[in-house]
């Protein structure tokens, strides 16, 4: 049963300093790839340096929404940086109204600047929304992102959110979110959303699912979101590996990691 966590961040120091543990819990829980994620230019070399080295990690470049003040990438870096062949998505992107508060006109205009570079490169976007759904649906209509696709990471969003994404050509992947007890509306989604479209990931090192809540988080661990998926959906855990690993392989653009 071949597992992928589409959206981590192992590069982070509480990951990076037991690289070969959080690597060897890996394969012991069949998580056969995992897709570390940029979120500044700044720490990007240290994430290609993984890739580089693991054939089963991949990177991607942008700056996430969150960083305010941070290194500015324009439409050529990034399309320049994602010419690696390392480099399979760019991102994360999108907006984040609920750590920044004023005028977030900047945060906007970096993300049309990554759906422009994504477009551009012929890369998957990895997109980021938190307290600004309307807003990160409208840019991504104005700007084509249908045109790039991608997924919609971490979702925590009503159904109609899921749709409009979907209409647009994105995957919806779910965090150990989707675990806890609470989360009844992102449960009804993880139901509704077609079974083709989902991606599983742990976003590591934070929001470590359903038993290990509170807990560091590390890629082995998107096993538990893969086995809730399949309890709310009433399908095998194999079945739900097999599924989302192919969406995987097939949004990004990958070989088949499915035997």
């Amino acid at each position: 049963m071949p597992l992928v966590d589409s959206h981590c961040h192992i590069n982070f120091p509480e990951l990076a300093e037991n690289m070969s543990d959080v690597l060897a819990q890996m394969q012991q829980n069949e998580v056969v790839s995992a897709l570390c994620v940029s979120v500044n230019l700044a720490d990007f070399p240290q994430i290609l340096a993984l890739a580089e080295q693991h054939p089963h990690i991949y990177a991607s470049v942008g700056v996430h929404p969150d960083h305010e003040g941070a290194e500015e990438p324009d439409v050529a870096r990034l399309v320049g940086l994602a010419q690696h062949p390392k480099v399979i998505a760019i991102g994360e992107t999108g907006l984040d109204y609920f750590r920044l508060k004023g005028d977030l006109e900047w945060q906007r205009e970096r993300f049309r600047k990554h759906i422009r570079a994504a477009r551009e490169s012929g890369k998957p976007l990895i997109i980021h929304t938190r307290e600004a759904a309307a807003d990160t649906l409208r840019i991504m209509a104005e700007e084509n992102a249908a045109e790039a696709r991608g997924v919609m990471h971490c979702f925590t969003e009503t159904w109609e959110v899921a749709e409009a994404a979907l209409a647009m050509g994105f995957y919806i992947s779910f965090s150990g979110i989707v675990t806890f007890k609470n989360a009844k509306q992102l449960k009804e989604v993880a139901q509704r959303v077609p079974l083709e479209r989902i991606l599983i990931e742990t976003d590591s090192p934070y929001l470590a699912p359903v038993p290990h809540r509170g807990k560091l988080n590390q890629p082995a661990y998107v096993k538990h979101v893969a086995a809730e998926i399949a309890m709310l959906r009433g399908i095998s855990l194999d079945e739900v590996g097999r599924s989302t690993t192919e969406n995987f392989t097939r949004l990004f653009k990958l070989k088949s990691m499915v035997q």
